[in-house]
């Protein structure tokens, strides 16, 4: 039998992904033969409403306030892009771990991480608030498009009769967006960490998705997402950074301005000193396709495009080679593996990461612009809660009448604001307060 028989009467290699991980929190019929449930899962997310949103979501820079933006929903393109050919690499299905990525900034509130921030303060009395547990939180009830039957009664499913389930994602799919699968308080490694992946008013569904998982442990695709995530933002912030004239190449040369810079590195690599990082940023810089200079030329912004590109390969390939290096030639998915990313690439990471919040995100006005978008925050939060329901969208007023307590009221309130973006927040700040922080 030649080669081309033989492919054609070879049985096809076993899907990792068994019937549990293509489950749905409610079970729903196919719509179109030939589809796979992750295909599915892709298009939800790629049609839902909330992640429009983050076109109007600050990334770095606000939306408003640049001719060439990237916003949160840019950077989710491109995370999405990155995560999907190492995903593929790797053994993953292209389509649950783009997916992962599509969703893994879906709710992250109005002004980025100051919004998050003041967010929080305002969410003390319902148990604060987090982009990543209200990823989910979204995914699972926010965005509508599914509904649990008003007789649902199986135990192991749990939604509320008649509830929305949001998009009702695969298990795999929502179990590769959850970047943090443990609630407030709970990481298995630094119980202090602000991070969580999950509000105790959504451990329902949580406890499903994560049904016969490891305890704390994320799976492969949520780390391919995780790594695409800090890959695109490093070098896809450094890159408008050098563009918008804020980042000088020259100064990451000098050594007072190296001292700052792995100063703010170091939240990034705690475990790593001063030497270490400036190892890692000179290993860059020695590279020939660095850019010495920029004039913004279009030979200047093709070397841009160029270093980006090569940023980007160089993170991506080092964590495949050292993840087969690891675990061998076959299928990684699921709890087969975890990614393997070598320290010094993780050290190069955390550099580029300084280098954008330091000569980016630290500039006075950035300063000035955070003050007044946390005030922004406050004061919607206040004025909503005060007039609630009446001020509320119609899907939150409801939610907010159906409350069980104050809790779960506040939480509503928190929901409204989550889902704004930038220019909402201040069109309904100004509408509600009679006053203009833009």
């Amino acid at each position: 039998m030649d080669d081309t028989a033989h492919r054609l009467t070879a049985a096809p290699p076993p899907n990792p992904y068994d019937h549990a991980a293509e489950a749905r929190w409610v079970p729903e019929p196919d719509k179109r033969p030939g589809r796979t449930a992750f295909q599915r899962d892709r298009a939800r997310v790629l049609h839902s409403a909330a992640l429009r949103r983050l076109a109007g979501t600050t990334q770095v820079v606000a939306p408003m306030r640049s001719d060439f933006p990237r916003t949160r929903l840019t950077h989710s393109l491109e995370c999405a892009q990155v995560g999907r050919e190492l995903g593929a690499a790797l053994g993953c299905d292209p389509d649950l771990v783009e997916t992962a990525c599509l969703a893994h900034d879906i709710g992250h509130p109005p002004f980025g991480h100051t919004g998050e921030e003041a967010l929080d303060q305002a969410a003390q009395d319902c148990g604060g608030f987090e982009g990543n547990a209200q990823s989910l939180r979204i995914l699972t009830r926010l965005e509508p498009k599914r509904f649990a039957p008003q007789d649902e009664t199986p135990a192991r499913l749990a939604p509320w009769p008649g509830r929305s389930v949001g998009l009702n994602l695969t298990r795999a799919a929502l179990d590769a967006a959850t970047k943090y699968p443990w609630t407030h308080g709970a990481h298995p490694a630094d119980p202090a960490s602000p991070k969580y992946g999950v509000y105790a008013d959504d451990l329902p569904v949580f406890r499903w998705l994560r049904a016969g998982s490891p305890s704390g442990r994320r799976c492969f695709e949520a780390t391919v997402m995780d790594w695409s995530d800090d890959v695109a933002y490093s070098t896809h912030d450094v890159e408008d950074g050098l563009q918008a004239g804020h980042i000088d190449p020259a100064a990451l040369r000098a050594p007072g301005e190296r001292a700052e810079l792995f100063e703010v590195a170091g939240r990034y690599a705690r475990d790593a000193g001063p030497e270490e990082l400036a190892a890692a940023l000179d290993r860059l810089l020695a590279q020939e396709w660095w850019p010495e200079s920029y004039d913004g030329t279009a030979r200047a912004r093709a070397g841009l495009k160029d270093l980006t590109s090569q940023l980007i390969g160089r993170f991506c390939l080092a964590a495949e080679q050292a993840t087969r290096a690891r675990y061998g030639p076959g299928r990684l998915t699921r709890y087969a593996a975890e990614l393997v990313v070598p320290r010094e690439v993780r050290l190069e990471c955390a550099v580029l990461k300084a280098v954008a919040v330091r000569y980016v995100m630290q500039r006075d006005e950035q300063a000035q612009l955070r003050a007044r978008q946390r005030i922004v925050i406050a004061e919607l939060a206040d004025a909503l809660g005060r007039c609630a329901p009446e001020t509320l969208d119609p899907v939150f007023a409801a939610m907010y009448r159906e409350a069980e307590d104050d809790r779960a009221a506040l939480r509503t309130v928190i929901d409204q604001i989550a889902t704004l973006t930038d220019a909402s927040a201040l069109a309904l700040h100004a509408r509600l307060t009679g006053s203009d922080r833009g």
